[in-house]
């Protein structure tokens, strides 16, 4: 089974996949992108279909290989919920084809430059989307990018069973727990809530009139119980949880 920690140890390029949840293994993972490459498609991911109560990137995202200042970016944007790519799925039970990045669609004006500028400099043009279910009845969003070239009716068929019983064959892993296996003090929480409202650790340590070693140690702790190799992953576990 992938654990996050092994993040730290691999050096991340546009050849790996990165499961961001502790509840998909690598090897999973791994045959996902290599569909991907196999339909010349260089970009893979994978997420919950985002709900009124969870719309969060972070929150919802399972398996991707986008570079990692693509996805902070992406993340930091609060547009995945209501982006076109997901209006799109919404309105079709087919496969979504476009060489137009759907990913940022409805971005104002400014930010949706700065993010098509980074889609395109990362090769994520030209995106290939389903709406998945699995067995659990739970609904996904797959989308292979990188490709401008639209596949034909054959090929799309083709991906889109692959994609069916690769997610069948890893429903279980993908049905998310209900909490860390540790639970979170008080503490903790707390400065991952004040950690999610963008406040650095010395500030954190002014609110709450403790010192900035002890919020480090707070945070350090709510990692390690959430499988998060870092704060922004730990906060958007802890959403996820439903703990802040």
């Amino acid at each position: 089974m992938f654990r996050p920690t092994d993040l730290t140890r691999r050096q991340e390029t546009d050849e790996d996949v990165f499961p961001l949840d502790a509840f998909v293994s690598g090897q999973w993972a791994g045959k996902l992108l290599a569909l991907a490459r196999e339909h010349g498609f260089r970009h893979c991911l994978l997420a919950s279909f985002p709900k009124g109560d969870r719309p969060e990137f972070a929150a919802n995202l399972l398996v991707t290989n986008w570079p990692q200042p693509v996805r902070e970016a992406y993340e930091a944007a609060e547009i995945f919920a209501g982006s076109l790519l997901v209006a799109r799925l919404k309105q079709t039970i087919m496969p979504v084809f476009s060489t137009e990045n759907l990913f940022v669609g409805q971005a104002p004006t400014e930010q949706r430059a700065k993010l098509l500028a980074l889609f395109d400099q990362h090769g994520l043009g030209g995106s290939l989307a389903f709406s998945l279910h699995d067995r659990h009845l739970a609904q996904y969003v797959l989308v292979f990018s990188g490709r401008l070239e639209q596949p034909d009716r054959a090929e799309l068929a083709i991906m889109q069973l692959a994609a069916m019983e690769m997610l069948d064959l890893g429903a279980d892993e993908l049905v998310p727990r209900y909490g860390p296996r540790e639970k979170l003090s008080a503490r903790e929480i707390e400065c991952l809530r004040w950690s999610a409202a963008g406040k650095s650790s010395d500030e954190i340590a002014i609110i709450l009139d403790i010192s900035t070693h002890t919020v480090v140690s707070y945070l350090k702790s709510a990692m390690r119980k959430l499988e998060a190799v870092n704060r922004m992953q730990a906060v958007a576990r802890a959403c996820r949880f439903r703990l802040l």
